[in-house]
């Protein structure tokens, strides 16, 4: 009996010394309101304090609520003025002191900006570094194309390409682009349009931005032998957020139109120049939206409008993604025998690449 009362006594003395040798071994945060939290800090950051335990898991406080706290091995500390050393931290009455190979420093919980492990790097370096990647130029591309054809009560043969290389920063969007359109109905061309173009804008301050663009190209069955729209303006993003973004454009334009039957007069003239961009990606695919219009100043009756819908998903291979959706372009004035709105659906393979 007397034995089993030794070993207990001996067992009981392991235990607490193993739980006061964890306990020394472990990091302390202390709060003002008296509470004290044994765990690991991770780091110091954006005022919290960021504390591993094994009964809560991770938690996160407030450092202004935070009296002292206490490492038990050396972490990097960066003061608000600045200064950086690498110690074990401790508290008192007074304050922190960090203790390290270089000497010691007091100080208050409320001035360290902030603290990482020894093999990390600074979190303000690595913010800095994201913050300059992410202001790289980095070009991205993108072909598509789409076939489509029926045959039976009557033979039909379309084919679209189009291609476009986008220069992206957190300041500016260069895009340059081109498509081609060309269909056949029973042997006759229901469809013959090139375009090409630059779009260029910079935002200069929050959500706005100013924006200068020209296009040009021609469309044969509706008899425009060149047309060319050169425009400026600014631009306001309503929406601005990371996957959604809806933009409103209001500027002057200069509008041309040459067409091959005499009898349709040219157009030469100013005019305005509106236009509407929303885009709004989720966890897999996307959705775009186009809009412009165009008016005369001679004529507002005479004006142009430009659409286009999308729906984007993505295939196997990250690469090459399925657009389903449909266009139309309309033209107010349109050439003698010519529809003024064309209507186009499709299904598009798209290759993109960076």
């Amino acid at each position: 009996m007397h034995s089993s009362k030794l070993f207990i006594l001996f067992r009981g003395l392991i235990m607490a010394g193993i739980f006061t040798a964890v306990s020394a071994w472990a990091d302390v945060v202390e709060t003002k309101n008296g509470a004290r939290i044994v765990g690991q800090i991770t780091k110091i950051e954006d005022g919290k304090i960021h504390v591993t335990t094994d009964y809560a898991g991770d938690l996160v406080i407030k450092q202004s609520e935070v009296a002292g706290i206490a490492t038990d091995s050396p972490v990097n500390v960066r003061l608000a003025s600045g200064t950086t050393l690498q110690g074990t931290v401790s508290s008192d009455n007074t304050g922190i002191r960090i203790a390290g190979a270089d000497g010691e420093l007091s100080t208050q919980v409320e001035k360290v900006a902030a603290s990482w492990a020894p093999e990390a790097e600074d979190p303000q370096i690595v913010a800095m570094k994201a913050e300059l990647a992410s202001r790289e130029r980095k070009w991205t591309y993108e072909v598509a194309l789409d076939v489509n054809g029926k045959t039976g009560n009557s033979e039909q043969l379309g084919t679209a390409v189009s291609g476009r290389a986008v220069l992206k920063t957190p300041e500016d969007t260069l895009q340059f682009y081109t498509a081609y359109n060309r269909q056949e109905t029973d042997g006759t061309k229901s469809s013959d349009q090139f375009k090409a173009g630059v779009d260029y804008a910079n935002n200069f301050s929050g959500r706005k931005s100013w924006y200068m663009r020209d296009e040009g190209g021609f469309d044969r069955v509706k008899d425009i032998d060149l047309y060319n729209v050169a425009a400026a303006g600014l631009g306001y993003d309503f929406i601005k957020e990371p996957k959604r973004l809806l933009t409103g454009r209001a500027g002057i334009s200069f509008r041309y139109e040459g067409y091959k039957n005499p009898a349709t007069t040219d157009i030469k003239s100013a005019g305005l120049d509106f236009g509407l961009s929303h885009e709004w990606e989720f966890a897999t695919s996307k959705i775009v939206n186009r809009l412009s219009y165009v008016p005369a100043f001679d004529d507002f009756g005479s004006y142009t409008i430009t659409h286009e819908s999308f729906y984007e998903l993505p295939l196997a291979d990250p690469k090459w993604k399925l657009r389903v959706g449909l266009s139309n372009d309309y033209n107010s004035q349109a050439g003698a025998g010519v529809e003024k709105l064309d209507t186009s659906y499709f299904t598009r393979l798209v290759l993109s690449w960076k």
